[in-house]
């Protein structure tokens, strides 16, 4: 018996050490696809303000991220540009970008990137995913207070959940409330925490790296925790099935 134990002990480490190699190499080659969402102002100081992740698809060219990432203006007169961030650290580099696309209903933004292609992540098909599923997400949490380092936290898909839920008292009803139950659609909810700049970063499957959805830590989150006081530290995702659909409504050719 203590043989069999011992076996089965060294057997499980030689799995979990697979694993976790398995999935370092993964975090290696999207690390590449994961870009930064802000402003560059070359007359200012600083130059560059980061508001939010993005990650590239298709043919290179194009950044998904959260539609409320993207500048609400920019002053002509400071030479003001929306911007991609690419790369990491002091190696950095500011790529200007164009909105092709933006759905207000999913909070979802696709941009065109200028120059030359970057390696894209490979979006998963449009089912849904059960509970339990291994996700991971890379992004720059809090934004710019960290600077442009790639952060990877991982969990699972815990629920699939409508974006609104009903209120107890029409007190409780706002107007975000009114407009989303006109269309009301489901996110995922996970027991990884994200933080605010993290809104647009891809959420993969740990094991594939393929795009399950996309990190909102703010639109979906302040809708359907409208009636509590104290907003949760729940972190949601917009399933890739809405991209998709996004994609074929506006007959994007990526």
């Amino acid at each position: 018996m203590k043989i069999l134990h011992g076996l089965l002990l060294a057997v499980l480490a030689l799995y979990t050490n697979t694993v976790k190699a398995e999935f370092v190499d993964l975090v290696a080659k999207i690390k590449p696809s994961v870009v930064g969402v802000g402003i560059h102002t070359p007359t200012s100081r600083p130059q560059n303000i980061l508001h939010g992740t993005g990650f590239v698809i298709g043919d290179g060219h194009y950044v998904v991220t959260n539609a409320h990432v993207l500048p609400t203006e920019l002053d002509d007169n400071l030479l003001q540009k929306m911007a991609v961030f690419i790369g990491s650290g002091k190696e950095a580099m500011v790529r200007e970008a164009e909105i092709v696309v933006t759905s207000p209903l999913y909070d979802l933004a696709i941009l065109k990137l200028s120059g030359a292609a970057l390696p894209a992540m490979t979006l998963a098909d449009e089912q849904f995913r059960g509970d339990g599923t291994y996700i991971a997400f890379t992004g720059f949490p809090i934004g710019a207070v960290l600077g442009l380092y790639p952060v990877t936290h991982r969990g699972i898909i815990s629920s699939t959940t409508p974006t609104v839920v009903p209120a107890q008292t029409a007190g409780q009803i706002s107007l975000k409330m009114l407009k989303r139950m006109r269309n009301p659609y489901l996110a995922y909810q996970l027991d990884a925490t994200a933080y605010p700049g993290n809104s647009g970063s891809a959420m993969y499957d740990m094991k594939t790296g393929e795009v399950l959805g996309i990190i909102n830590k703010v639109f979906v989150q302040t809708t359907k925790e409208d009636v509590i006081s104290k907003p949760s530290g729940i972190t949601y995702a917009i399933p890739v099935k809405y991209l998709h659909q996004i994609i074929k409504e506006n007959k994007i050719k990526w």
